[in-house]
């Protein structure tokens, strides 16, 4: 049976974040429209080198620089206050790499249809705002960032939505939020689409599809850290999201942290993805001493379909989602060893480092191959698929002077899978290096 819960998120949201009326008297406006504005650029180089080892192709590199403007205006004086955000981008071409080669730094090909990267590309997008109390409103182009709907910022240029949102932060440790969305921007795009998925294959002929959602978070007890979420992608799931987070201190130089992440995924509508049944859980418990600290995790698939997650998107909350890798295929069932350090023990403010191992095994043979959406996952010879990942990271940020907070951060993925994964998710080395400098103009 499909599961048939309607329900309108923005409007459960609006209700839910009445302020009390008492609480209205204690509210102060902002420092003003013009006196509460802020201006920030951030600046970033982004090169990335995928080497694809078991396809015998050329490696996919590309190299870029990127700048993104946001200007924050306040709020005009009242009771209901009213403001205006604005960004743009511009991503320019240093090494395009054919621009078509998959490494989604640059757009995959300009509009001659050569199958090269343009020079460069470049959006900008405004919200209009209005708070009222402890309710800020939004409208137009937004950085949303939340476990059913995240904005991928893992590539040179960010990912942004166009729609509404509603946030609450009226009761001490709450905050409460909903919205919905229509179109996004890739983040390697300069124009806007209709919202996708990550691992599914939508009909040609789609349409429309947008994005509701609603959730709550707490954090009013020190350690503890708690999330709820449901959303739903029109015709195509409802998504539901639980995770709870606490960390206890031993003393003064142990801590001790167990955490859990749990995802279902459910068709509704027109199924445009046909069938989805999907249980993904995570569960992490991190040990602390100091400036080292260790993590061991565990992560599991329980159904016929990937996890999935809007497209380009960071709303993919699992331990065991990793810089190349996310270890959600149908029924997966995963494990990582986690090593941290922060130089800061050795008289290295600033550094720190992580090296992570992954290991992930599943049957694919159970995937329906005649599904709609996710029959790309099917393989006869998937009975006991597996695959490993082993990641590096090492990142310096500088704490002081004219270069101040300037990040130099390296990446190196390499994965290695058998024969029941495609050829995407076997046999890859990835390099990254990413510097990041921000400047605070006002």
């Amino acid at each position: 049976m499909k599961n048939s819960l309607t329900f309108t998120p923005l409007f459960l949201a609006i209700a839910a974040t009445i302020a009390p009326i008492a609480h209205a008297a204690d509210s102060t406006p902002a420092d003003g429209f013009v006196e509460g504005s802020h201006l920030n650029i951030n600046t970033r180089n982004y090169y990335m080198n995928r080497d694809r080892r078991d396809i015998h192709t050329d490696d996919s590199k590309e190299w870029g620089q990127g700048f993104l403007g946001t200007f924050e205006s306040g709020y005009t004086q009242g009771t209901v206050g009213f403001g205006l955000d604005a960004h743009a981008m511009l991503g320019l071409k240093l090494d395009g790499g054919g621009g078509t080669d998959g490494s989604s730094i640059l757009p995959y090909g300009n509009s001659e249809g050569s199958g090269k990267a343009p020079g460069s590309f470049s959006t900008a997008g405004g919200t209009l705002k209005m708070r009222a109390f402890d309710t800020e409103l939004k409208a137009g182009d937004l950085f949303l960032n939340n476990p059913v709907i995240a904005g991928g910022m893992t590539r040179m240029l960010p990912q942004t939505f166009r729609g509404v949102s509603l946030t609450n932060h009226s009761f001490e440790g709450w905050m409460l939020e909903g919205g919905q969305a229509s179109f996004t921007k890739l983040y390697n795009q300069s124009g806007h689409r209709r919202i996708g998925t990550s691992y599914g294959a939508l009909p040609s002929n789609t349409d429309s599809q947008h994005m509701d959602w609603a959730g709550v978070s707490f954090s009013g007890i020190p350690g503890l850290t708690s999330n709820l979420y449901a959303s739903e992608l029109k015709d195509v799931w409802h998504q539901y999201y639980y995770d709870l987070d606490y960390t206890y201190a031993l003393n003064y130089l142990v801590s001790l942290n167990p955490g859990l992440h749990y995802y279902h995924t459910q068709d509704t509508g027109q199924s445009l993805l046909g069938d989805i049944d999907n249980n993904t859980y995570s569960l992490h418990f991190t040990v602390g001493v100091g400036n080292h600290s260790v993590t061991a995790a565990y992560q599991r698939v329980n159904g016929n379909t990937p996890f999935d997650y809007i497209a380009q998107g960071d709303s993919v909350y699992l331990d065991n989602s990793q810089q190349y890798s996310d270890f959600n295929g149908p029924n997966e069932r995963s494990w990582k060893l986690k090593y941290a350090y922060d130089f800061a023990g050795l008289g290295m403010p600033g550094l720190t480092s992580a090296v992570s191992y992954i290991s992930g095994k599943t049957d694919l043979t159970k995937v329906d191959p005649q599904s709609r959406g996710y029959s790309a996952w099917y393989s006869a010879d998937g009975k006991n698929a597996k695959h490993w990942e082993r990641d590096i990271d090492l990142k310096y940020v500088v704490q002081g002077g004219k270069a101040k907070d300037l990040a130099v951060r390296l990446q190196w993925a390499t994965n290695r899978g058998s024969n029941g994964y495609s050829a995407v998710d076997r046999d890859v080395d990835e390099y990254r290096v990413i510097v990041d400098y921000p400047i605070n103009v006002f």
